[in-house]
C-alpha cells in the first residue's frame, strides 16, 4: 500500500519580519524623541524638564512596540498552524475524492480505491490510520516548531525591544546629564552676563549722567546766549557760539561759561564761589577778633570775580604741564581757584595808637554853650583789601600772547550776561545789575564805592553802592538809574517818573529796594522817609533777597519776608 504523501509548504511566517520592523520603527521613535528633546522641541506641561519628557516618552514608545510585536506574533502563529492544517486535510479530501466537513479529518470509501478495500476490509485499517497519525503528529510537530519559533521570534523582539528601551533609557540619561551641564553652564554664563551688565548699567549710569550735565549745561549756555544776542551783542556771541560748541568737545578755555550747572559731582562753579566768598569774610572777622582797638578803618575792595573766573579758566585750561577742562567743578580744582583768589586778593591790617582831639558842647546853665577840647588817645585798626587785576595776573602768571588774548576774549562785555548765568544762574538782561552786585559781597568799608562817588573819606555809602553797579552795567549814562548818594533822593527820582511799587508788591530781580527803619537811632523812628537801599537779587518762597552795602559796613546779602513793614517800596528802573 503506497504511503499517503504529504505536501510540505513551507510560505513563511511573517512574524519575525513584523517583530523586527517594530523593532526597527521603535528605535527609530526613540531617536526621534531623544531628538526632539535635545533640539528644544517640548510642548509638554506635565514634565518639569525635557529629559524627563524624553525618557518618559521613549519608555512608553518601547512597551507598545513589545506589546504589538507578542501581539501579532501570536495572532500571525495560531492564524499560520490553523492554515496549515486545514490546507493538509484539504489536498488529503481532494486526493481520496472526499469533502472536508469540518476541520477534523473525514475520509468517505467509496468504489475499488484503496480507501474503500480498506473500509471494507478491517485488516487494512490499521495502516491506514497509523498513516494519518503519523501525518497528524507531522502536522502538529511542524506547527510546534513553528510555534517555537514564532515563540522564539516574540522572545527575540522582547529582548529588542528591552535592549532598545535600556538602550534608550541610557541615551535618555546622557542627554539628561548633558543637558544639566548645558545647564549650569547656560547659569555661569549668567551669572557672567549679570555681572557684566552689572557693570555696564553702573557705566550707563556715569555716561548717562555726563549727558545729562552736559545737555544741561548746553540749555542754560544756550539761554545766556540768547539773552546776551536780545540784549544786542549778537556779532560777539555768534562768534561764542561757534568757539563755546568746539570747547564742549576739546574742552578749551571757553568751557568757563557751562561751569554753572553740576556735572555729578555735586560741585557747581556758583558753590564754589560762594564757598570762597565766605573764606574770605571769616578771614576779616578773624583780623577783627585778633586785635584789640577802639577805631576801625576799612578800605579797599578786592578783584572781581568774573576777572578771578577768566584767569583760572586761562592758567587751568592751558597749563603746558597738566592741562583740564574747566566745565566742571570737583575738589582739586576747587582748590585752583581758591589758590588764583588768594593771588589776586590779599587782606592786611595794621593798629595805631592816635591822639584824636574830642571837641564837646555844654551849656552852663546861663544859656551859654561851652566848647571843649580833650586830646583822646585811641587805638585804630586799618584793614585794607587789595587786589591785582586780571591783566597784572597774566603777566605774573606769565602768560602766552595768545593766553593773554583769550583772556581779553573771556572779559569782553558781550559777555557779561555769560558771566551772571556762570556765577549766579541769572540769564536776564535786567539781571546784569544783580551779578555786579553778587561779585562784591564780602567788600568792607564801602571803598571804592564813596571815593568813586568824589568822598574824600568814609560816609554812609549804601547809595553809592548802588551808584556804582549802575554804573558798571551803564545804566546811569543811558539814563536808567540816577547816580545818587542819599537815599531820600533816588527814591524821589523814580516816583516822579512813575516807576515805582510800594512795599506790598511782590519785585523782580534788578529792582532797587528802599528801606524806612524802625529804630531809635540815627535814623529815628520810622518817619516816611527812605533811610537805607539796596538791589533785589531773587525772589523765593515769599522772600525777598537782597544784596547791600554798608550792611554792618560790608557787602552782603540779607532777606526779608514780602510785605515786610520797614520796605519802603521798590523802584522799577526801565531795563
Amino acid at each position: 500500500m503506497p504511503d499517503i504523501k504529504v505536501k510540505s509548504e513551507n510560505k513563511g511566517i511573517k512574524a519575525i519580519d513584523k517583530a523586527a520592523t517594530l523593532s526597527e520603527r521603535m528605535k527609530t521613535g526613540a531617536i526621534k524623541t531623544k531628538e526632539r528633546a535635545e533640539n528644544g522641541y517640548y510642548q509638554d506641561t506635565t514634565h518639569d524638564t525635557p529629559e524627563e519628557y524624553a525618557t518618559d516618552d521613549a519608555t512608553q514608545k518601547a512597551e507598545i512596540a513589545v506589546r504589538d510585536t507578542v501581539y501579532y506574533t501570536k495572532r500571525t502563529v495560531k492564524k499560520g498552524t490553523k492554515k496549515a492544517i486545514d490546507k493538509y486535510r484539504q489536498s488529503r479530501a481532494k486526493k481520496y475524492n472526499a469533502k472536508p466537513e469540518s476541520t477534523e479529518l473525514s475520509v468517505r470509501p467509496s468504489g475499488n480505491s484503496t480507501a474503500a478495500r480498506t473500509a471494507q476490509n478491517p485488516r487494512l485499517k490499521a495502516p491506514a490510520e497509523k498513516t494519518i497519525k503519523t501525518t497528524s503528529k507531522t502536522v502538529k510537530k511542524t506547527g510546534k516548531g513553528t510555534i517555537k519559533t514564532a515563540q522564539k521570534s516574540v522572545k527575540t523582539a522582547e529582548k529588542t525591544s528591552k535592549t532598545a528601551i535600556k538602550t534608550t533609557q541610557q541615551a535618555a540619561k546622557a542627554a539628561q546629564k548633558t543637558a544639566q551641564a548645558t545647564v549650569k553652564a547656560s547659569q555661569r554664563a549668567a551669572q557672567a552676563a549679570r555681572a557684566a551688565a552689572k557693570a555696564a548699567v553702573t557705566t550707563a549710569k556715569a555716561v548717562a549722567k555726563a549727558v545729562a550735565a552736559a545737555i544741561k549745561a548746553i540749555i542754560a549756555g544756550t539761554k545766556a546766549l540768547i539773552a546776551a544776542i536780545a540784549a544786542g551783542g549778537w556779532v560777539a556771541v555768534v562768534v561764542i557760539i561757534v568757539i563755546c560748541l568746539v570747547a564742549l568737545i576739546v574742552g578749551s578755555c571757553f568751557g568757563i561759561f557751562f561751569s554753572g550747572e553740576d556735572s555729578g559731582t555735586g560741585q557747581t562753579m556758583q558753590t564754589a564761589v560762594q564757598e570762597i566768598n565766605t573764606e574770605y569774610q571769616n578771614k576779616i572777622e578773624e583780623t577783627k577778633r585778633a586785635n584789640t582797638y577802639d577805631v576801625l578803618e576799612m578800605s579797599g575792595s578786592r578783584a572781581v570775580w568774573k576777572e578771578v573766573l577768566a584767569v583760572y579758566s586761562i592758567k587751568v585750561n592751558t597749563d603746558p604741564n597738566n592741562p583740564q577742562e574747566v566745565a566742571s567743578m570737583d575738589d582739586t580744582k576747587k582748590q585752583m581757584l581758591k589758590d588764583i583768589f588768594w593771588d589776586m586778593n590779599v587782606i592786611s591790617s595794621r593798629t595805631s595808637l592816635v591822639s584824636d582831639t574830642v571837641i564837646t558842647e555844654t551849656d552852663d546853665g546861663n544859656g551859654n554853650i561851652i566848647t571843649t577840647s580833650t586830646v583822646i588817645e585811641r587805638t585804630h585798626l586799618y584793614i585794607t583789601v587789595s587786589h591785582k587785576t586780571a591783566n597784572e595776573m597774566a603777566v605774573q602768571y606769565g602768560f602766552s600772547q595768545d593766553q593773554k588774548d583769550n583772556l581779553s576774549e573771556l572779559l569782553k562785555p558781550e559777555n557779561d550776561s555769560l558771566w551772571s548765568s556762570v556765577l549766579y544762574g541769572i540769564t536776564s538782561s535786567d539781571g546784569q545789575i544783580v551779578t555786579v552786585a553778587l561779585s562784591q559781597i564780602g567788600n568792607v568799608g564801602g571803598q571804592p564805592y564813596w571815593s568813586w562817588y568824589g568822598f574824600g573819606g568814609r560816609v554812609e555809602w549804601c547809595a553809592c553802592f548802588v551808584s556804582w553797579c549802575a554804573e558798571q552795567c551803564g545804566y546811569i549814562d543811558a539814563g536808567i538809574i540816577p547816580k545818587y548818594a542819599g537815599c531820600v533822593t533816588g527814591s524821589a527820582w523814580f516816583k516822579d517818573r512813575g516807576e515805582w511799587l510800594d512795599n506790598s508788591a511782590t519785585p523782580e530781580p534788578g529792582m532797587i529796594i528802599f528801606f524806612d527803619w524802625d529804630n531809635k537811632g540815627s535814623s529815628g523812628p520810622q518817619d516816611g522817609e527812605s533811610d537805607h537801599t539796596g538791589i533785589v537779587e531773587k525772589v523765593e518762597n515769599g522772600r525777598v533777597y537782597t544784596i547791600e552795602g554798608n550792611s554792618g559796613d560790608s557787602c552782603r546779602e540779607n532777606s526779608y519776608p514780602i510785605g515786610y513793614y520797614e520796605i519802603y517800596g521798590y523802584a522799577c528802573p526801565a531795563y
